[in-house]
């Protein structure tokens, strides 16, 4: 008898320890799926791993697999819309602000591509501004960014199109739109000059 009091109190002792044994398993089964045995309870344990403290940019992988957001678009300015309470940059051109010379012209034109419509956004990218970055499509497969540069409303950037719709811009787009394209070539001294006017009148 007391022998079999002295086995329970060892096999207590071992449970409470979290002693382990692990289950024979067939060659080539996956470790990952090795089933334990505690205290008379099989259960299949967590994967673990020695996670690195911070971001591995060289591991990280991409997932392929774009965000697509559809709905009704609202007009911010010229190339900004806002899908599903996204805000969204058109990809690949620029357009005026809405206080310089045919910035308002813009977003109206981009209101009547859109208006009725329901636009399909890809989003590919985010940008300095925390914008998000997509390729709009009206439901006929109208790129929204290529109809606003054939409308000379904006122009190509190539920094970040790698010059996609340049051919696209009518000959005299970029005069008109000429604070969007000092702001491409770094000129902010154009705008500067440009606003102080405005502050005058």
């Amino acid at each position: 008898m007391d022998v079999v009091v002295l086995l329970i109190l060892v096999g207590a002792v071992l449970a409470a320890f979290g002693m382990r044994r692990k289950v024979d398993e067939p060659r080539g089964s996956d470790p990952a799926r090795t089933i334990l045995q505690t205290s008379g309870k099989t259960t299949t344990p967590e994967r673990t791993y020695d996670a690195p403290s911070t971001f591995d940019a060289q591991t990280a992988e991409s997932l392929n697999e774009p965000r697509v957001l559809t709905g009704a678009a609202y007009i911010t300015d010229g190339d900004t819309i806002t899908i599903q309470k996204t805000q969204i940059r058109l990809f690949g051109i620029d357009a005026p602000e809405l206080n310089h010379p045919y910035g308002s012209k813009a977003k109206w034109a981009l209101h009547k591509l859109c208006k009725g419509q329901t636009v399909r956004a890809v989003v590919i990218d985010e940008d300095d501004h925390g914008r998000t970055v997509a390729h709009c499509y009206l439901p006929d497969g109208r790129d929204l960014s290529a109809e606003m540069v054939r409308q000379g409303l904006a122009i190509d950037w190539p920094k970040f199109s790698g010059g996609k719709y340049r051919q696209m811009e009518t000959p005299d787009a970029r005069k008109k739109l000429f604070l969007a394209d000092a702001r491409q070539k770094g000129r902010m001294h154009v705008w500067e000059k440009f606003e102080a006017r405005q502050r005058e009148r």
